[in-house]
């Protein structure tokens, strides 16, 4: 019965989603589709969570074929300031909403294929320590391409559809789990009535045995 729960326990705790406070660095995605909107994700975490900071964001954008970036968004809690009059009313704030910054993403508008190029994220980092402050940098670039159409990467494909195989799976599995300890606990069910049947035809056995012998008397 005690591994019978175990298994219950471990198939429920597949499907709980583990939630976690910790900052994590996950890259962009590169490819955009002409005419939607798109999310240039950028994040850098701090090195000690307990740490407290302040951190400005910049973003920069080299057209494809220049060689000169250009600086078309800052970010300095809460104030957002556009500074490219070619992405003028398309960039909107979508990191940390306070001034401890981790994740600087922003978000554009109705891309066009002249939004091809690279992006550039920087944090402007400062962290209050017991002695002096330091001031960290962080750069990091998004090479963003523009398509008429979305494309499905074949990766993307085989995960999603190892995901659904893995869901069939695993309920296939619950399903087996949950007829195996029906089955178990039935069975123990028919064996603890046996013995409750044993014993009770063995009092009425005794109880006749001891009125035969008052009768003898």
């Amino acid at each position: 019965m005690v591994k019978c729960h175990f298994a219950l326990l471990v198939v429920i705790s597949l499907f709980v989603c583990q939630c976690h406070g910790g900052c994590a660095e996950v890259d962009s995605l590169t490819e955009a589709v002409a005419g939607e909107g798109f999310l240039l994700g950028c994040i850098s975490c701090k090195r000690r969570e307990e740490v407290s900071a302040r951190a400005v964001v910049d973003w920069h954008f080299k057209p494809l074929g220049e060689e000169e970036f250009r600086h078309i968004f800052h970010y300095d809690h809460p104030s957002a300031e556009i500074l490219d009059e070619d992405f003028s009313n398309r960039l909107e704030w979508h990191g940390t909403q306070n001034s401890d910054i981790q994740t600087g993403a922003i978000y554009m508008l109705n891309v066009t294929f002249n939004d091809t190029g690279t992006y550039r994220c920087t944090f402007h980092r400062t962290l209050f320590l017991a002695l002096s402050d330091e001031l960290v940098t962080v750069e990091k670039d998004v090479e963003l391409s523009v398509v008429a159409v979305a494309n499905r990467e074949m990766a993307a494909v085989i995960s999603e559809i190892m995901m659904y195989v893995l869901i069939v799976v695993l309920q296939l599995w619950l399903i087996v789990v949950l007829v195996y300890c029906y089955k178990k606990i039935s069975d123990e069910h028919e064996r603890r009535e046996a013995r409750n049947a044993l014993k009770a035809q063995a009092a009425l056995l005794e109880s006749k045995d001891n009125c035969d012998g008052v009768q003898l008397e």
